[in-house]
């Protein structure tokens, strides 16, 4: 439970136990929990910060030319190959129904 709680709260045992301490524990849950609590902070591990999370919304950079120049072009040649497609399957369809 309380490893789980620890995914939630980005390995911050403080907040982890707080979440697990709110629900019902097994029989013994308490003691197992209060141990973990005070081997951590001996180890001083129990309330760390590591700061917001750099996977929550990734800073934007600015778009320099270069890559406006390369975004356009590949998009241009995608409207080129789509079209060309088009023209084999109409001129394929016109020539299949030309043979009848």
């Amino acid at each position: 439970m309380v490893v789980a709680g620890l995914g939630r709260t980005r390995d911050n045992l403080k907040d982890a136990v707080a979440a697990v301490s709110a629900k019902p524990l097994p029989p013994g849950g308490k003691q197992v929990l209060d141990e973990l609590v005070e081997r951590a902070r001996e180890a001083d591990v129990y309330d760390l910060d590591y700061g917001t999370d750099p996977y929550d919304k990734p800073l934007r950079e600015p778009l320099d030319e270069g890559t406006a120049g390369i975004g356009a072009l590949l998009a241009l040649t995608s409207l080129i190959g789509l079209a060309l497609a088009i023209a084999a399957v109409v001129i394929g369809v016109n020539a299949i129904l030309q043979t009848s």
